[in-house]
């Protein structure tokens, strides 16, 4: 099991989710709203309004996801962090839905 941090502009943010759980490639999304990101790109400092997303995916969906947010996703550069669950100490009952 995996969760997914990814940033996208507002007006993605729920196309994305509601298309990735239909299409199922993840279990669950969370929206997380205003989130004020800070980057260097092009040598210059950006600072953008966007929302984050945090995917709940299971282990063998992760390449399908990535894939599938690339496709949808307008940045030319999309941030897709995988980060690793512990599921021996997560709800056994909540990873083995994710799983599912």
């Amino acid at each position: 099991m995996r969760v997914v941090l990814c940033n996208c502009p507002p007006s993605e943010a729920e196309t994305l989710a509601r298309t990735l759980v239909v299409e199922g490639l993840a279990a669950c999304v969370n929206v997380i709203e205003g989130v004020k990101s800070f980057y260097l790109w092009d040598g210059a400092l950006q600072e953008d309004l966007e929302h984050t997303l945090l995917i709940k995916v299971s282990e063998d969906r992760m390449a399908a996801l990535s894939d599938r947010i690339r496709d949808l996703h307008s940045y030319d550069t999309v941030e897709i962090v995988a980060l690793g669950v512990d599921v021996e100490l997560s709800d056994p009952a909540y990873v083995a839905w994710v799983r599912s």
